[in-house]
């Protein structure tokens, strides 16, 4: 007998349409849970067959894991915590200690994720703060593992360590990101270069040798898109300063008090080049600066700053000139990216600056450039970052409307990260529900097939054709059940779960995976 191709397709559809749906016997369902099974076994082989090849290559470091593996990570509750040192509760004498180059936060992020108790890591180390956002299953397990990473790398016990460090976890971390990225808890509230600095850290964990995984990569991105949206919505940024332009209200407030000069008579010098001397140019041009000296290690980076700044007279000195610009100046900053100081209280005795004209020296870089032991050098003053306290405490007072503002639009952001967080916990079940679906619907297509090739002239390309056909409504059907799972939160979630789990007997099509009748 032959079938028309019209009558093929209609017969196929209505065949997958009622099987998928559950209104198959008892049979049928039992022969589809057979099916899946020996497809789990395959796929657990398989997962097997992938780890001792991953450790194989662990002596060339860790394997990128693949988009799957990340986001079954997600889906056994993955939780985000925080630890770390910030303005607000460590001396940058014990910062300075924890603080990584912009270019080695991977490799901290590497070493943390090693032994596998933290599984997904990523590093933000700025001048005012140091912090690990790391996601785990086993919390105190991820947290012993990173206090003695960090007690290693800084040298300082544990105990110490413990007395500095702030630990936040579930949605406190989330939170304390948002206000992060956001500039309110930053120094000076409002402050740009913070959420510069999240959109380095969230773009380094999803680089090749990155640990941001699913969890911890969404975090981020989440946490810059709030922060962008706090300074767009909000005023929390109008006329807000950085560290740099603090760093300049500094001694432009005790100028006539240190130095018994008006700041706009002061000679001034910076050493180094970077991006925090390109930005204390530029709160020193908008205060009428005409000219400066820069002492960097090469004349590269100096020379950009002329073409940046064509109205004010640059200086350019070498590292080898470094002490008779000091010694002809009222004001240094410092900036460099060096580990060791730059100016300590032996170099300037050594220099013949000791007791000599008064000299300010201000210090805006972790580590620091200028020793404490600086202040005890007759007719010198030294400050670092700890003494912008007190000059950016006005400016906390002044945006605090803003401030309210900005928590209000943080806590939707938050929320909608905690909402994601939180329907990850429905993945399991989708899983299980389209390994069904799909098991049901290769048995039936099964079936089918050996009619249509039995009884008709149905051509591989046509046969082709039902295959997508069943793949097609089978993905439609799934579509809304799937959907709605997704989008329901908290206490609604779970009871959807177990009411999916339950409608389409999906506990005990999971519990008999790998368990195939013989």
């Amino acid at each position: 007998m032959k079938f028309s191709r019209a009558a093929v397709y209609t017969v196929a559809a209505t065949a997958l349409m009622g099987n998928v749906m559950g209104f198959s016997s008892p049979t049928s369902f039992r022969s589809s849970s057979s099916s899946s099974s020996v497809s789990a076994a395959t796929s657990c082989h398989k997962m097997v067959a992938q780890s001792q090849d991953a450790s194989t290559t662990t002596t060339t470091g860790p394997r990128k894991r693949t988009k799957a593996e990340r986001l079954e990570a997600a889906s056994k509750g993955l939780q985000v915590h925080v630890v770390g040192l910030s303005i607000h509760h460590a001396s940058v004498e014990v910062r300075e200690k924890l603080a990584i180059a912009e270019a080695e936060w991977n490799a901290a992020s590497n070493q943390i994720c090693a032994d596998g108790a933290v599984t997904e890591a990523a590093v933000l180390s700025t001048c005012n703060r140091f912090e690990v956002y790391y996601a785990a299953t086993d919390a105190r397990a991820a947290m012993a593992s990173l206090t003695n990473y960090l007690a290693d790398r800084s040298g300082l016990p544990v105990s110490v360590l413990r007395q500095n460090l702030f630990m936040l976890s579930g949605d406190d971390a989330v939170w304390h990101l948002m206000r992060v990225a956001g500039g309110l808890d930053s120094l000076i509230v409002g402050e740009g270069q913070i959420l510069s600095q999240v959109r380095q850290c969230h773009l380094h964990s999803i680089e090749e040798d990155g640990c941001g995984g699913k969890v911890l990569s969404r975090l981020l991105n989440n946490g810059v898109a709030a922060g962008k949206r706090v300074r767009s919505e909000t005023a929390i940024s109008k006329g807000s300063v950085s560290i740099s332009s603090a760093a300049v209200e500094l001694s432009e407030m005790l100028s006539e008090e240190d130095l018994n000069l008006p700041f706009s008579e002061c000679r001034l010098a910076v050493v180094g080049a970077g991006k925090m001397t390109r930005l204390l140019i530029t709160h020193l041009a908008s205060r009428g600066l005409e000219k400066i000296s820069i002492v960097n290690r090469s004349d590269t980076r100096p020379k950009e700053l002329q073409e940046q700044f064509p109205d004010v007279d640059i200086e350019i000195k070498l590292m080898d000139d470094l002490w008779d610009v000091v010694g002809r100046s009222d004001i240094v900053y410092t900036a460099t990216s060096s580990v060791d100081y730059v100016i300590t209280d032996d170099l300037l005795k050594e220099n013949g600056l000791a007791g000599g004209r008064p000299l300010m020296l201000v210090d805006i870089a972790v580590p620091r450039n200028i020793a404490e032991e600086c202040n005890t050098v007759e007719n010198v003053k030294a400050y670092n970052v700890d003494d912008l306290k007190a000059v950016v405490a006005k400016n906390t007072a002044m945006r605090q409307r803003e401030m309210i503002e900005a928590e209000n639009l943080l806590k939707e952001e938050t929320d909608a990260f905690i909402r994601w967080r939180d329907s990850l916990s429905a993945i399991p079940t989708i899983n299980l529900l389209q390994e069904k679906a799909n098991s049901v619907r290769v048995e039936e297509l099964n079936k089918c097939t050996k009619k249509l090739k039995a009884n008709s002239s149905l051509s591989d390309r046509e046969m082709e054709a039902v295959e997508r056909l069943s793949r097609g409504i089978v993905n439609k059907l799934l579509h809304g059940p799937m959907a709605h799972l997704r989008q329901t939160e908290g206490s609604d979630q779970k009871k959807k779960i177990d009411d999916l789990n339950s409608i389409f007997d999906l506990n005990e099509h999971g519990g008999r995976r790998g368990n195939r009748r013989r």
